[in-house]
């Protein structure tokens, strides 16, 4: 089974001061990467959905795949379903969402998430006390529903909870971290606990 991995990093990080997409980060961008986790974990194709500044990222980064959310600002449901359209015309069964704020995130997660990729599948990270996070695997039957569900700043997370029991949970807490980069002080604290080591 072709899994496909899709990267949302379309906002503008307003309370970061700029787009996340553009934090430094080891020498690079963020946005390469938490694509390159994608990649690593075995994901094809890897798609990143940019929006603001997005002319600056692409000239800034070298990323797998881009898709240019012209409705970034009506917010994150609209990138993920612009991904999920623009991945309909590829062979994948299933694609890994992740999203680009959360630098502790792992190949090692993904692939944990991605394992038993079916078109019928619907997989969740957890991490402490069991909570829900990313990577989320959305198998290719139910990308209709979650386009439909996925409005103004929510993603799959409205969907998923309708589907209750159908949902595989997979605690990933062991190898990832889900904390997210909102704040400048959080930047100036990476890399995190699961960062690779140079």
């Amino acid at each position: 089974m072709v899994t496909a991995g899709l990267l949302l990093a379309a906002g503008a990080g307003h309370r970061l001061g700029h787009p996340k997409a553009l934090l430094p980060y080891r020498g690079r961008l963020l946005v390469e990467h938490a694509a390159d986790i994608l990649t690593a974990a075995g994901c094809r194709p890897v798609l990143v959905v940019l929006g603001a500044r997005a002319d600056e990222v692409r000239a800034r980064t070298r990323l797998p795949g881009v898709l240019v959310n012209d409705d970034w600002a009506t917010g994150m449901g609209s990138s993920l379903r612009a991904g999920l359209d623009a991945l309909t015309s590829s062979p994948a069964a299933a694609v890994v969402v992740t999203l680009v704020d959360q630098p502790d995130l792992t190949p090692e997660a993904v692939r944990r998430v991605a394992r038993d990729a079916t078109t019928g599948a619907l997989t969740v990270a957890t991490y402490a006390d069991g909570r829900r996070g990313h990577p989320v695997l959305l198998g290719r039957d139910h990308w209709p529903g979650v386009a439909e569900a996925a409005t103004g700043d929510r993603g799959a997370r409205d969907y998923l909870r309708a589907q209750g029991p159908a949902v595989r949970l997979v605690p990933c807490d062991d190898v990832a971290d889900d904390t997210d980069v909102d704040l400048p002080d959080q930047a100036s604290h990476l890399p995190g606990r699961f960062s690779p080591r140079g």
